[in-house]
């Protein structure tokens, strides 16, 4: 049986409610399902630990995806001004939040935010806690880009940016939407990235596989159900289906007290431009208050943990 199509057809750029894809398979054998399927696997062993450093029982990591004014479906005033509300309005009120519990946090910076707002970069750098990691060009769909050597492309684009930008080599990615191809992973390792953050494998870090076989690379796992996005993210053409903040930090809530009482990882991901607004922020304050109560919660960035795991199982980060 030829699965020479496979992996084009599981890719993530399909419609997730286009099941054709899936009657190749039908009259496969248990061999065959196998070997279609492990070149797009990315999920390797479990990187679990049993304690985190001084001591803490769990792992508290805040990520932001600063997308601002990337995606838009299309460049017309109001829906770009909908994004730059991320940087004009909402990053003040999360700078003035973390500085208040001194919590470090890593920023996802697609190039085209950082471009169209200057100042963001060196304020979040002000601190000296955060982290700044790639999140795309400007928001790309990678697995609908042209092929391998356009995605090589935009990823050297921004890293080049980086070093102009941040400066040093970027540690972290994060793909636009938590898509990947099935040669981005070679093509962090290639370009010296230490660690993704895109993939929805597990609760704890994992090791990454890049076409079935392990990379010695660490995923620190991303989730939609720790994303505000799908909650409450509002324009013209969407509505998320939680708009109440209460309901949404119930959600957020119940994620953090279960990776408490496992003693495991909790990443949450957010936007500035959804989750800064003035009658959402206060989820996130309630979350750090909840951690901060454990008294044995680490706050770390996203590399800070991809280092910490990296080093317990003896992966190079």
């Amino acid at each position: 049986m030829d699965f020479s199509s496979t992996a084009p057809a599981l890719d993530a750029a399909g419609d997730p409610n286009d099941f054709r894809a899936w009657t190749m398979f039908l009259g496969a054998s248990e061999a065959e399902l196998a070997d279609a399927l492990k070149p797009v696997m990315a999920t390797g062993r479990r990187l679990a630990v049993d304690r985190w450093p001084g001591g803490a029982k769990a792992a508290v990591a805040i990520s932001f995806d600063v997308d601002n004014e990337f995606p838009m479906s299309a460049a017309l005033p109001a829906q770009v001004g909908a994004g730059s509300y991320g940087w004009f309005q909402a990053l003040p009120r999360i700078h003035r939040l973390l500085d208040e519990y001194e919590i470090p946090s890593t920023f996802y910076i697609p190039v085209g935010s950082a471009v169209l707002a200057p100042d963001m970069v060196p304020e979040i750098l002000r601190s000296g806690r955060h982290e700044i990691g790639l999140h795309g060009w400007t928001h790309e769909r990678v697995p609908e880009l042209n092929g391998r050597e356009e995605e090589e492309r935009l990823l050297a684009q921004q890293i080049d940016w980086y070093r102009r930008a941040v400066g040093g080599m970027p540690r972290g990615y994060r793909a636009p939407n938590g898509a990947i191809s099935n040669d981005t992973i070679d093509l962090l390792i290639r370009a010296g990235i230490k660690y993704d953050a895109s993939l929805p494998g597990g609760d704890d870090c994992y090791e990454l596989l890049s076409k079935g076989s392990p990379t010695g690379m660490v995923e620190v796992p991303f989730s939609w159900i720790t994303t505000e996005w799908m909650y409450l993210h509002v324009d013209e053409f969407y509505q998320g289906n939680l708009q109440s903040p209460d309901e949404v930090y119930k959600v957020f809530s119940s994620e953090f007290e279960a990776a408490y009482d496992e003693g495991g990882l909790f990443v949450l991901t957010l936007h500035p431009h959804v989750i800064g607004r003035r009658s959402r922020l206060p989820i996130l304050r309630r979350v750090i208050e909840d951690a901060k109560r454990k008294g044995d919660v680490w706050f770390a960035t996203v590399e800070q943990v991809a280092d910490y795991v990296g080093k317990q199982h003896n992966l190079v980060t």
